[in-house]
């Protein structure tokens, strides 16, 4: 039985994959050690699971890590830069899968998402390699949504405008729009019960709250309720693309390990939903396809996918983040031709950032090595 070492198993993304493997019994197949950079030496009493040792190990015991079958981490870049190349350098020869980015653009790391590139994976495997990371959340989900257009090298390009939630940038993050929310709602409440005051004042009320100086805003710098945040990450060259941009193509075409690079661009937005992601591509296909290929050919590639058929009804109740959060459904919709070409067309899609955009492509990984 192999053993397998969990950090930042406590976090959002690493307390979400725990409960995906409890839910799919996937701890019954290995022996469990949870690390700590902040408890260790303290007894684990809130998780039921059988195969697992007794009490916290310190994050960076290295002795106590170089024991281990395989790593798998959801703590973060700063622990990854810690201790991965240190534990590398002194010989460790186990399995590492990440949830964190830094890693994702080494030659010998591969980005995971088994129903996108499982044979991918299992060559890799079979040649040695040993580094596995989690993709970015927004490619993931892409990828997952529009897998059948990619298996059958239908598409020219990609134009996306993604619809991120709070959860994409953290915790506090999540913790900070609800305290914003809370905010707003605890200057007003006198407004919204007197029928006499104009609904413009109020609007203008809360205008005057969230731009004041008390206002919660210490993480995203600026107010995410009643707006958005057309900028997400840092810019990294002069074309005036973000690094979130610029992953899109990136890490879809080391995913996919294309020979000819498939162009993807557009603008990372932040919005004031709490989990899911949206995302709405304009894409260009190399063939003139009916609506319903299309449909078809999203529909057979993975059994997650659900197409939303084009109507009122069903877009406003099932092709959206409320629906869809805590879901590992793929909601895919608003399929439609444009008027630009023949050849493009619109599709709209919502993933949970937590599941498929984040945990669940770890434990298929820890799976696969199982």
């Amino acid at each position: 039985m192999k053993k397998v070492g969990f950090v930042g198993w406590r976090g959002m993304v690493g307390s979400v994959l725990i409960n995906r493997m409890l839910k799919k019994k996937d701890f019954n197949n290995i022996h469990a050690i949870f690390f700590t950079t902040s408890q260790y030496g303290k007894l684990i009493s809130n998780l039921n699971i059988k195969n697992k040792s007794k009490k916290l190990e310190n994050a960076y015991n290295f002795e106590k890590l170089f024991e281990l079958d395989i790593i798998i981490t959801c703590q973060g870049s700063q622990y990854t830069n810690r201790v991965y190349f240190k534990l590398r350098k002194m010989g460790w020869q186990g399995y590492w899968i990440d949830a964190a980015a830094n890693l994702r653009t080494l030659d010998n790391a591969i980005i995971v998402l088994d129903p996108i590139n499982l044979e991918y994976i299992q060559q890799k495997i079979n040649m040695g390699i040993k580094t596995f990371i989690g993709g970015n959340c927004t490619v993931s989900l892409m990828l997952m949504a529009l897998g059948g257009l990619f298996k059958n090298n239908l598409i020219d390009w990609i134009s996306v405008s993604t619809y991120q939630a709070a959860s994409g940038a953290g915790s506090k993050f999540m913790k900070e729009l609800i305290c914003q929310i809370q905010y707003v709602y605890k200057n007003i409440p006198s407004l919204i019960k007197n029928s006499s005051i104009n609904i413009l004042d109020i609007e203008q009320e809360i205008s005057k709250q969230i731009n004041s100086s008390n206002f919660p805003k210490n993480n995203f710098h600026v107010p995410l309720i009643n707006s958005l945040i057309p900028w997400i990450d840092k810019k990294i060259d002069n074309s005036g693309q973000t690094k979130e941009e610029w992953k899109g193509q990136f890490e879809t075409n080391k995913i996919l390990n294309t020979n000819k690079i498939i162009p993807i661009d557009g603008i990372c937005v932040r919005v004031a939903t709490l989990r899911s992601h949206s995302q709405s591509f304009t894409i260009k296909l190399n063939k003139d396809l009916s609506i319903d290929n299309i449909t078809n050919i999203l529909n057979s590639h993975n059994k997650w996918v659900k197409i939303i058929p084009n109507n009122f009804n069903d877009t406003i109740n099932f092709l959206t983040p409320s629906f869809i959060s805590g879901k590992l459904d793929i909601a895919i919709g608003r399929i439609k031709k444009l008027n630009i070409d023949k050849n493009c067309f619109s599709i709209f899609s919502v993933g949970d950032q937590l599941l498929w955009g984040a945990s669940e492509p770890l434990r298929r990984m820890l799976k696969l090595l199982i």
